[in-house]
């Protein structure tokens, strides 16, 4: 996570106005750890309660999964419209107008994955095509084992929803863009 939260906001380089936050800060280490707060902390506590003994207990889930080697913190999408060569007649000014078309794909998103919570959304302008990453977090619910509420990535996103997502996305983004 901290190697994406390098990546996309390019602490590397000195081009901060080729870089355009849609949503979160400027740590999407400390967006994800305040959105597992916001998500997990209820059935945590829940859990913790029910647990007679206390090497059951979880203190921090989010600590829990980022030592646990079977589960991703988080998920990274990258989003993107056009190709190589239609972006690179286009000049700064008219790539910038992208940053409406990809909020919209953000809030789009959110609505046709509720079970995927979005922690940062991040656009880049500093290469051929704008492009956006999204960082976020996906939830399973009602599980026997463990929590009844726990960043599940299989649950969420299999091969099928994907490429139905993906088409989804798609008209979507273009038919934003196109406005």
């Amino acid at each position: 996570l901290s190697k994406v939260n390098h990546h996309n906001l390019r602490v590397y380089e000195n081009n901060p106005e080729l870089i355009t936050t849609i949503k979160g800060t400027n740590n999407i280490v400390k967006d994800t750890k305040a959105l597992y707060l916001e998500l997990f902390e209820e059935s945590r506590i829940n859990y913790n309660n029910k647990q007679t003994r206390d090497d059951r207990k979880i203190d921090n889930y989010f600590n829990k999964i980022a030592n646990d080697n079977k589960h991703d913190l988080a998920v990274e999408i990258i989003i993107e419209l056009g190709d190589k060569e239609y972006w690179d007649t286009k000049d700064h000014e008219f790539k910038s107008k992208m940053s409406e078309v990809y909020r919209k794909q953000v809030n789009d998103l959110e609505l046709l994955v509720p079970n995927f919570k979005v922690a940062s959304a991040i656009i880049h302008y500093d290469e051929t095509s704008p492009h956006m990453h999204i960082v976020g977090v996906p939830i399973k619910y009602k599980n026997k084992n463990g929590m009844e509420k726990q960043v599940g990535k299989s649950d969420v996103f299999t091969k099928e929803s994907l490429i139905t997502l993906q088409n989804k996305m798609r008209t979507l983004c273009i038919e934003e863009f196109n406005q």
